[in-house]
């Protein structure tokens, strides 16, 4: 998969790659392939399956940081992980001259907003990115750069226009474009497990003809009804397809 994005990205936006693993040895061998065939950076979030204490996480995020070939960003996902980044830790580790950027995924703004004080205070030109999109306006009014938002595979340009929006102060528009990001969100309702995201935002790419609604076993693409249901939704945000 790494390869075959970089070749078709072909370096025209930056590639990260995430590295995430049990394993320090692991996730640098995935990190050394990425940087063999061109992506920019790394993402590692905390290891998951047993959860490391917050001493033994921040040694284990510099180990990486110091050893990747390629500058690190740090990802705080702690519903998929079971570990957060604590504050802390993600002080010290923000440190290392290979750090380049954090994104937050935990989905409590009051972190959010302390994590990117703390970054403004002791180190400016590292990035801060939310992960929710429901939250990204918020998040770029506090300051943040930016954020990964699942929706933005479907309506990039509707994210972007947020972004700007947000970025220039102007309260109206990005709470309109705020209200769009929202509606996007019917997306992810249709299926009844954790995995309705992801199925939701492959589902509408493939009813768009973008690509194949194909999912990595032991999930499994949306059945014909749910799929009426993806075009539905496409169907009702004509506005945002706009």
């Amino acid at each position: 998969m790494v390869e075959h994005t970089c070749r078709a990205v072909a370096r025209r936006v930056p590639v990260l790659v995430g590295i995430t693993d049990t394993s320090i040895r692991e996730s640098l061998r995935l990190a050394e392939h990425a940087a063999q065939h061109g992506a920019l950076a790394v993402v590692v979030a905390p290891p998951y399956y047993f959860p490391a204490g917050q001493p033994e996480l921040a040694g284990y995020l510099q180990c990486i940081a110091t050893d990747a070939p390629l500058p690190v960003v740090l990802y705080n996902m702690p519903a998929c992980t079971k570990t957060p980044i604590e504050l802390d830790t993600l002080a010290e580790v923000m440190g290392h001259p290979n750090v380049v950027a954090f994104k937050d995924s935990g989905g409590d703004l009051t972190y959010f907003q302390h994590a990117r004080a703390m970054m403004a205070e002791r180190c400016p030109d590292k990035t801060i990115l939310i992960g929710p999109e429901e939250q990204l306006a918020a998040a770029v009014l506090m300051g943040g750069h930016g954020g990964v938002s699942g929706g933005a595979n479907v309506f990039p340009r509707l994210y972007v226009r947020l972004l700007e929006a947000a970025e220039a102060g102007n309260i109206e528009d990005t709470r309109a474009l705020q209200g769009q990001v929202l509606a996007v969100s019917r997306l992810y309702r249709v299926g009844r497990h954790a995995s309705s995201t992801i199925k939701g935002i492959k589902c509408a790419l493939s009813c768009l003809a973008i690509c194949d609604d194909f999912m990595a076993e032991p999930m499994q693409r949306f059945r014909p009804d749910e799929r009426r249901r993806i075009q539905s939704a496409l169907d009702a945000m004509s506005d945002v397809c706009a």
